[in-house]
């Protein structure tokens, strides 16, 4: 059976956006707004200071595990277009084997972090040196840019997420066009509000028994 987004025209998604924006809905540049988007980036800056301090002592051990494990780099850096258009490196913990070149030799402590998406905890610095925010929408790279015509602006008129609208409904298995339409919903309602309600939704996955077990095929 086809998806509910099956046939819909790409561009549909950015009309709902400009359309959101004419209205003055919470995307806008009121006041209002931009005293949130203040306070999204304080709440950014404080949440990603006391999880990197909490987390510290396991963050250490993964990276020590990693290093130890054939010595070489504990950090992938991946380049993803930000806030304003400026690239930056997303950083992950290293999963693969250090002379490995494909997505193949991924390490056994590595399968366990990107099961669990530990690996993605690296990114803390990414949002606190103001290149990605918690929430937000999906990091793209440069290359992805021409795909989104005009409407580029949009992501780049925002940090990109460590998780997002998108991941939570469908994570990284949802297609390109059903992702896009996720990050347009989220850009035309965003609201803090919102922000938490998808950091609770993603924070009950990671703490589900399920999150930190292997998958079993059915």
């Amino acid at each position: 059976m086809a998806g509910k987004n099956h046939g819909r025209n790409p561009t549909e998604p950015w009309r709902d956006f400009a359309r959101a924006r004419q209205e003055r809905r919470p995307f806008n540049s009121s006041q209002s707004h931009t005293i949130s988007r203040l306070l999204k980036r304080a709440l950014d800056i404080i949440i990603a200071t006391g999880l990197l301090f909490l987390l510290s002592p396991f963050l250490l051990s993964v990276a020590a595990i990693i290093t130890l494990s054939d010595w070489g780099p504990i950090f992938n850096s991946h380049p993803r277009i930000g806030y304003k258009g400026k690239e930056f490196g997303r950083l992950e913990f290293r999963t693969t084997r250090a002379d490995a070149t494909a997505k193949a030799h991924v390490t056994v402590v590595g399968a366990i972090v990107r099961r669990s998406s530990l690996d993605k905890l690296p990114q803390l610095i990414n949002v606190l040196l103001g290149q990605m925010s918690l929430v937000g929408p999906h990091a793209i790279t440069k290359e992805e840019l021409p795909r989104y015509g005009e409407h580029a602006s949009a992501y780049m008129a925002v940090r990109p997420g460590l998780i997002g609208h998108w991941q939570i409904n469908g994570r990284n298995d949802a297609s390109h066009q059903n992702r896009v339409s996720l990050d347009v919903e989220y850009l035309s309602k965003w609201t803090l509000a919102l922000d938490f309600v998808i950091i609770a939704k993603t924070l009950s996955a990671l703490l589900s028994r399920h999150a930190l077990l292997p998958r079993v095929d059915s």
